[in-house]
């Protein structure tokens, strides 16, 4: 990844390039369930203070998959946005089958 990408079809491309081995979108996938369960827990219950739960679970799970598994530099340090909106495109699309666990 030299040159900057450009847009965001082209950075998703890259997004599972980057994301290829099956325990890496494993974690991505629990750590992306878990900001929607703490999410969900804090607009039910009204407990604002367990917010900051968001970016430990989201960015944990994510980051630590990459150091263990993928031994990359995640994407998120270059194109925090890009990265955010392609986790949440993935999670769906492995929710739905649209890619599989294991590349």
């Amino acid at each position: 990844m030299s040159e900057r990408i450009k847009s965001f079809p082209q950075f998703y491309k890259f997004y599972l390039t980057e994301h290829s081995k099956m325990w890496t979108r494993i974690f991505h996938f629990i750590g992306t369930f878990l900001v929607f369960w703490v999410l969900g827990f804090v607009i039910y219950s009204g407990k604002e203070r367990f917010l900051w739960y968001l970016p430990i679970v989201g960015y944990g799970f994510a980051w630590l998959s990459h150091a263990v598994f993928e031994k990359n530099k995640p994407a998120t340090f270059k194109y925090p946005l890009w990265s955010l909106l392609s986790d949440f495109r993935m999670f769906f699309e492995l929710l739905t089958g649209k890619i599989k666990f294991k590349s």
